[in-house]
């Protein structure tokens, strides 16, 4: 099967026939090729319904986790768009097509490295790559209309929390090591509101605000 029917089939029966609705959303699952995002050895795994290892520890989530989390953010063309766990870039270029510019943030150099030179080849310009510590945000280019963290937290990040625009929303995992729930925080008049999404399980977000390495 070509790239562009299983593309189509994980659209349909992965993510539409678990009700993410946002049009957006579904065009640019519709447009990213994610095969280019994994490993050449495993690249015919590319469109299952599970994540992926991509190499150095960490993954490529399931297909409709990463269309939860974007549906949940409500990106628009106008946002402005942190971007914790550059990974593979799959994410990223999900935002990078449906925001203005996407600043993201990976711990491991290789894989941001990897990550760059893949989207600036497939086109996307609107991205600012950035290697350090996740946990503490990009403090210098904010405030966030969107952030969204791709690696689970045993705590909500304060330095994120101070980094949201008014009205903005962030979409994190967060709970144990190996069992989270998928929250969704916005940026409200008197404070933050958040809600709950369901269980979730990703790889431990390193940091300051995050989990210690073992």
């Amino acid at each position: 099967m070509r790239c562009e029917d299983q593309r189509l089939n994980m659209v349909q029966s992965q993510i539409i026939a678990r009700g993410i609705k946002a049009e957006n959303v579904i065009n640019a699952f519709l447009k990213i090729p994610r095969h280019l995002f994994v490993p050449p050895e495993i690249r015919h795994l590319a469109y299952r319904d599970s994540p992926l290892k991509i190499g150095a520890g960490q993954t490529i989530s399931q297909p409709y986790i990463v269309a939860l989390m974007t549906e949940l953010l409500d990106v628009e063309k106008n946002h402005k768009i942190l971007d914790i766990g550059t990974g593979s870039g799959y994410q990223t270029a999900i935002l990078a097509e449906l925001g203005k510019i996407v600043y993201t943030v990976e711990r491991i150099e290789t894989l941001s490295r990897s990550a760059g030179k893949l989207l600036a080849a497939i086109g996307y310009e609107n991205i600012s790559y950035h290697i350090g510590d996740g946990t503490l945000g990009v403090p210098e280019f904010q405030p966030y209309d969107r952030i969204v963290v791709t690696a689970a937290a045993p705590d909500i990040p304060d330095s994120l929390l101070d980094q949201l625009a008014p009205n903005g929303k962030l979409v994190i995992p967060a709970g144990s090591r190996f069992c989270q729930d998928l929250i969704l925080i916005e940026k409200v008049e008197d404070g933050f509101r958040q809600t709950n999404h369901g269980g979730c399980t990703f790889v431990p977000l390193i940091g300051k605000e995050g989990w210690h390495e073992i």
